[in-house]
């Protein structure tokens, strides 16, 4: 997996995967590589995630540390 890829890139792979996976005519073989990718581009989308959370709460304790300063 590219560690350059955006969160939406990484989203839309992992909707491929997972619509290659539901319609059962994948092998077992090929069907344990695309869960094994879909696992990884899964844990990618969570940091992502998770590290836009973590800025979210900081701007918001900024900003609400900035109003109690102005009150």
């Amino acid at each position: 997996m590219n560690k350059k890829m955006t969160f939406e890139e990484a989203m839309t792979k992992l909707n491929e995967i997972v619509g290659r996976m539901e319609s059962g005519n994948e092998s077992l073989e090929t069907s344990l590589s695309l869960f094994e990718e879909g696992s990884a581009l899964a844990a990618f989308c969570y940091g992502k995630l998770q590290n836009a959370e973590q800025k979210i709460k900081q701007i918001t304790e900024m900003k609400e540390a900035g109003g109690e300063k102005d009150a």
